[in-house]
């Protein structure tokens, strides 16, 4: 089975290796990357890749702000893509936790029944208090979420989705396929969740614009979870909020966003039994004499621009007080204090 990986990145440098190797590990033969303005070597490294054969490596073909659609509509006409029996598409910090079988993703595919679509539900990571950035596996160091089934008092939680090859596709998504909405019935694709139940109507057929994006959490996770480690570190978030995302260019990282995410009420610890594997696949990519070195550049100047920012009075405040705020999403903590359950 050919399974193609496509993401979009922007000074991912250090978690690259560790994202290939663990996606090779689910039954990822391919990978197509879109990069633009990376200045922490993230292009290098991908480009070193791309001559060893492990990756294709695109610049981002997005005239505008809108990197991560444009890169998704010219990838859909990429051979990687065309030729592949699947697609998954997803960022670095996200990593697909196949709960059955051999817990791969042709385990996942044949536990849900083949169907032509898969789409997997969030469960936010929190920081869980590391404030260093540690060149070492992200999975292992963020091990605390909030329930899953509630995030930020939401029970409708974000997908992201595996695409078969025969799809009647109109367009990817960045979290879920598109079909043409005059299709018939009869042509409709078939759609699971996490669990290998139909995707709620609504969601299917994109019948409502504010919800495209997710359907309730409850029950959705039997098959997979999508672990999304969006903080990390606080090194790496203090990072992250200097570059901005694929979607908007200049976003605002804040306190609203850190704080929605980093809630870590709850312990899941699952996704370690994929560890003593992804050690040794990420051990095999550092012996590499070229990718090594250029992995270790991207943690040099991902640690050098850590402390550029922090040179920065803003950003060293910012720091201090995403450090100093309690884990709790907004307006919890806040109920806590009015109950008098918080001091």
């Amino acid at each position: 089975m050919r399974i193609t990986a496509v993401t979009c990145v922007k000074n991912e440098g250090p978690f690259l290796l560790e994202w290939i190797a663990f996606n090779r590990l689910l039954g990822v033969t391919d990978f197509l990357f879109y990069s633009n303005d990376c200045t922490d070597g993230t292009d290098v490294l991908l480009d070193a890749l791309a001559e060893n054969g492990a990756v294709t490596h695109l610049p981002n073909p997005a005239k505008g702000r809108n990197y991560q659609m444009e890169a998704l509509k010219d990838a859909a006409k990429q051979d990687v893509v065309m030729q592949a029996d699947w697609v998954w598409i997803a960022d670095v910090d996200e990593f697909l936790n196949i709960h059955t079988g051999d817990h791969s993703i042709p385990a996942l595919i044949e536990a849900c029944g083949n169907p032509q679509a898969i789409s997997v539900t969030f469960q936010f990571f929190a920081n869980c208090g590391v404030t260093d950035f540690e060149d070492r596996p992200v999975i292992e160091q963020f091990t605390a979420s909030h329930n899953p089934d509630l995030w930020c008092a939401e029970t409708a939680i974000e997908v992201k989705s595996l695409v078969r090859g025969d799809f009647p596709l109109h367009y990817f998504g960045a979290h879920r396929p598109f079909f043409k909405a005059r299709l018939p019935k009869g042509r409709r694709p078939s759609w699971t969740d996490g669990s290998g139940r139909n995707v709620p109507h609504k969601f299917y057929v994109a019948a409502n614009s504010r919800r495209i994006r997710k359907f309730p959490a409850a029950g959705a996770r039997g098959l997979a979870t999508l672990n999304h480690y969006a903080l990390r570190s606080l090194d790496s978030y203090l990072v992250k909020n200097d570059r901005g995302d694929v979607n908007r260019e200049n976003r605002n990282f804040d306190d609203t966003y850190w704080r929605e995410r980093n809630d870590r009420s709850f312990q899941d610890r699952s996704i370690l039994r994929y560890a003593p594997r992804l050690e040794a696949a990420m051990s095999a990519l550092h012996a590499n004499p070229v990718i090594g070195p250029l992995h270790s550049e991207c943690v040099r100047l991902h640690r050098q621009k850590r402390d550029q920012l922090m040179a920065d009075p803003a950003y060293a405040g910012l720091y201090t007080h995403l450090r100093d705020l309690p884990p709790y999403p907004p307006g919890e903590y806040e109920l806590m204090r009015e109950l008098g359950l918080a001091s």
